[in-house]
């Protein structure tokens, strides 16, 4: 069996048991960088055989860890700290296996994205992680505009030599808005700084960061501005019946249709 195995993203204690039994019972365990790894291991007395498994040989990766899955070896698959795929090496593995029909599972743990959420004070509903920005100015300017009308949070991982890049963009792309940075999760210096994107973050800048920024406004819809009545009347003018014009303003208005149906009665 193949096993996709979260680790700390920064208190070593941020391990399942699962996952240390799991971790001490497998034949190898590929990873992101294997010194990182070997703390983690080492921290918890656990010795295997460590392969790399990072995004420029992850494709060759894959072969092997299908070929030992097929010999009947167990096999784990971690990155530097959270879930492998996830902002991380990984996916292209999970790709392979699906590929070749061979199963693999998945040990829950450490997330930044959730954390970062709690630690923000931001909404879960309707949130979005984003991940890592392209590299490439134009590409992330691209990016940037696809998400300009997304009414959630929005939610980006961000090394700290960009996070004045990524703030400068993201003010440019969508104008002033409020956000917030969330740091070194889970480790000593753990902090969230709530700020305006015109503003920008001050301060020298110092570990991991994932971003949070609120979505764009709502735009009410200038229909509901009208009575009750206009409003229907205006959908029966477009030629539909009465039915579905108290449908079409119930909607508008986020209200069920009952309760437009009495001012409507004459119509």
């Amino acid at each position: 069996m193949i096993y996709f195995v979260a680790t700390p993203i920064g208190n070593l204690k941020d391990i399942t048991l699962r996952a240390l039994e799991t971790l001490k019972n497998c034949d190898a365990i590929f990873c992101e960088d294997t010194r990182h790894t070997l703390g983690l291991l080492n921290a918890y007395e656990i010795k295997k055989p460590l392969y790399s498994c990072h995004k420029f040989n992850e494709r060759g990766a894959a072969e092997k860890i299908l070929a030992l899955s097929r010999e009947g070896k167990d096999v784990c698959v971690v990155s530097d700290a959270g879930m492998p795929a996830v902002s991380d090496p990984g996916r292209e593995v999970c790709l392979a296996l699906r590929e070749g029909g061979e199963p693999y599972t998945v040990l829950p743990g450490a997330n930044a994205f959730l954390c970062a959420l709690v630690l923000a004070a931001y909404p879960a509903e309707g949130a979005a992680f984003i991940g890592f920005l392209p590299d490439r100015p134009r590409d992330r300017r691209a990016r940037l505009e696809e998400l300009k009308e997304f009414t959630g949070a929005l939610v980006f991982h961000c090394a700290p030599q960009d996070v004045d890049d990524y703030i400068a963009a993201m003010y440019e792309a969508w104008g002033d808005r409020k956000a917030c940075a969330v740091r070194e999760i889970t480790k000593m210096h753990e902090e969230s700084v709530h700020f305006t994107l015109a503003a920008g973050l001050q301060g020298e800048k110092r570990g991991e960061y994932v971003l949070l920024v609120e979505g764009a406004q709502k735009k009410e819809n200038p229909l509901c501005a009208l009575s009750v009545r206009e409003h229907v009347l205006h959908y029966m003018g477009e030629g539909m019946d009465k039915k579905e014009a108290l449908k079409r303003a119930a909607k508008d208005r986020g209200v069920p249709k009952n309760a437009l149906y009495k001012e409507t009665l004459d119509l």
